[in-house]
């Protein structure tokens, strides 16, 4: 006679053993890494900053309800899961180096970045563009669908071309949402927001270098999104300067959008005088040998 409890134990060593024969089988490409499982994280933070601009923005507005502080809180959470999103995506490159990323972990990094830094961002210009008492509902359209096509070229240019090592070719798209966001969250007029974003949606399409959040650059970038998700909750809260620390963190962020780029048209600039120099001191140190 069997014992019961043998034959339990039999039955789950055999299938933890067919368990490990299925993961050994199993494609590498359908395993996910720890990386992979940031970098959906980022893509569950920009969802969800669509879903609070909807229902926190929109809706409330379409039906005539007159709750400030609610669409305010929205708008404000759907910027934090926007910056959320910035830190999973810095993070899951950071471990991916460290450690390991699955050969689906580059695409599904591309396919997160678009809907945290392309869509979230682009329906945060189009229901700005319905609520706000000046903007005009079309126009506003077209500039979301500007910077919506904007992060998908440059997406798919960061695919296909290859950089020098530790720079980007083009506003890295999650400083490219952040910048645009925090054009909105200023509340300048109209024309001056529609030009910005524009302005912002051309930066992540040039051929302007930045430079890759690595070292004290990404301990940076992390200390400058948390204490923007704090001016962000002062807001929310209604604390005292919150208003305030919005406009400073807003206009900063905006500032730097537009230093960075000059920074590194200057470095460019400087480089080619610099190698024209030698090469032209090279000229004629060949031409004084030849003499």
């Amino acid at each position: 006679m069997i014992d019961p409890d043998t034959r339990a134990a039999d039955w789950a060593a055999e299938a933890e053993a067919e368990a490990a024969e299925e993961a050994e089988e199993m494609p590498l490409s359908l395993r996910l890494s720890i990386a992979d499982a940031l970098t959906l994280g980022n893509a569950t933070c920009g969802f969800m900053a669509v879903y609070f601009t909807t229902t926190g923005i929109l809706i409330p507005h379409l039906t005539g309800s007159t709750e400030s502080g609610m669409a305010r809180n929205s708008a404000a959470t759907a910027v934090i899961l926007m910056l959320c999103a910035a830190i999973f995506d810095l993070f899951d490159g950071i471990v991916a180096r460290k450690l390991r990323s699955s050969p689906m972990g580059a695409e599904l990094d591309n396919l997160s970045d678009l809907i945290s830094f392309g869509l979230a961002p682009a329906y945060f210009v189009l229901v700005y563009g319905m609520v706000a008492d000046d903007a005009q509902q079309k126009v506003s359209a077209v500039a979301a669908i500007v910077v919506l096509l904007a992060v998908v070229l440059r997406l798919a240019r960061f695919s296909c071309v290859t950089m020098k090592d530790g720079m980007f070719q083009g506003m890295p798209s999650p400083f490219g949402a952040l910048t645009v966001v925090s054009i909105i969250l200023l509340e300048l007029p109209f024309i001056p927001t529609l030009l910005a974003i524009i302005g912002t949606a051309w930066l992540m399409v040039s051929r302007v270098e930045y430079p890759k959040p690595r070292g004290v650059l990404a301990a940076a970038m992390l200390s400058w999104i948390v204490g923007a998700m704090a001016m962000l909750a002062a807001w929310a809260f209604d604390a005292p300067g919150g208003q305030f620390l919005l406009q400073t963190g807003c206009a900063l962020q905006v500032v730097l959008g537009a230093v960075i780029p000059l920074f590194a048209t200057a470095r460019r600039v400087n480089t080619f005088r610099g190698n024209r120099r030698e090469s032209r001191e090279a000229r004629q140190a060949e031409a004084a040998q030849l003499r």
